[in-house]
């Protein structure tokens, strides 16, 4: 997939992964090179509850931030294509998982521990990393998470080299999706 199909195919492309994978970060620079707008599914649901993520975990907790995920990322969808970069746990919800399918290509930006504890660490707003072993918590998450995020259309491997090498993987990806199916590419 070119971006000029991508343009037109009415799709869009929605970047799923655990936290510090690099979805936003990607996903800014993915949605220039395909030339569609870019969203932030958590900036989203900030806009929609009038509070942070932290604040809606700590005040009403991990369910109803589930809840308002899922409409907000289901509005989103229904808006058109671009490039969205959802929470960690966004694609763990079934609805919204058949929504992305339905609706979008996949990414998943697979990391491995080491670099995403490494990221997490320089940004805080990460309220299940909120304990004494952000590293435990982050390897449940994987353990828990990286199955489901394995149906994604296309797997890339997030590393260290920065964010345009990754996009250069994922536009790779996307040309080949359309003639070979599920990609991954490292």
């Amino acid at each position: 997939m070119t971006a000029d199909l991508s343009r037109t195919s009415g799709k869009s492309v929605v970047l799923v992964g655990l936290m510090g994978a690099g979805k936003t970060s990607v996903g800014r620079k993915l949605a220039e090179k395909l030339e569609l707008p870019f969203t932030d599914a958590d900036e989203e649901i900030v806009k929609a509850a009038g509070c942070s993520i932290e604040d809606i975990f700590e005040h009403y907790g991990e369910d109803a931030f589930r809840d308002v995920e899922e409409r907000v990322i289901s509005r989103l969808l229904d808006q058109g294509p671009q490039v969205l970069a959802t929470g960690g746990g966004a694609f763990m919800n079934p609805r919204t998982r058949t929504q992305i399918a339905a609706q979008s290509v996949s990414v998943w930006l697979r990391a491995d521990l080491d670099v995403l504890l490494r990221r997490t660490r320089r940004r805080g707003g990460r309220p299940l990393l909120k304990n004494r072993d952000p590293k435990a918590t982050l390897k449940r998450l994987m353990d828990e998470r990286y199955p489901v995020y394995a149906e994604a259309d296309i797997i890339v491997d997030s590393k260290d080299e920065g964010p345009d090498a990754t996009v250069r993987l994922i536009t790779d990806a996307l040309g080949a999706l359309g003639a070979a199916g599920k990609e991954t590419l490292a």
